[in-house]
């Protein structure tokens, strides 16, 4: 079965409102007025967890917004699919929150970080079948190079 890229502008447009919604989520819940100061515990610990958590949260949100960006402005001609493709890349290996520091949340800001790292897979996801789809079913680059550079030692020797 061969698979069609569904990425277009609208659903681009529908990811990028959502992103904003959630990032906004994310603005709001680590703003650290009052906070700290209503949870027990070991409160250095937990400030530690919280920015930690705050700073990858919102790291992983700016990502995705500027991967939607990039992708708004090539459905809108400003930019190319080599552009896109060179630029418009959201890290594979992006880390997930640190599970002893989830722990020391509240169960709320917890959900809000699964539901951020759940959207970036999302984006993850599509990226790469954009991108499976845009390479085609020729050689890569790479192996047209290889195989340019195998002529050109065969008629040497």
């Amino acid at each position: 079965m061969t698979s069609t890229s569904t990425i277009n502008p609208r659903i681009v447009e529908g990811l990028y409102c959502e992103a904003l919604v959630l990032s906004d989520e994310v603005r709001a819940t680590f703003d650290l007025s009052g906070r700290i100061e209503t949870t027990g515990g070991d409160i250095d610990a937990l400030r530690i967890a919280l920015s930690c958590e705050a700073l990858r949260t919102t790291t992983r949100m700016m990502h995705a917004v500027a991967w939607l960006l990039n992708h708004r402005a090539y459905f809108g001609g400003e930019l190319s699919a080599f552009q896109l493709r060179r630029y418009g890349k959201l890290a594979p290996d992006f880390p997930i929150a640190d599970p002893d520091r989830m722990a020391m949340l509240d169960p709320a800001v917890r959900a809000l970080i699964k539901a951020t790292e759940h959207f970036y897979a999302r984006l993850l996801r599509i990226d790469r079948q954009w991108r499976d789809d845009q390479r085609g079913p020729g050689p890569s680059a790479i192996e047209r190079l290889r195989s340019r550079l195998d002529v050109m030692a065969q008629g040497a020797a």
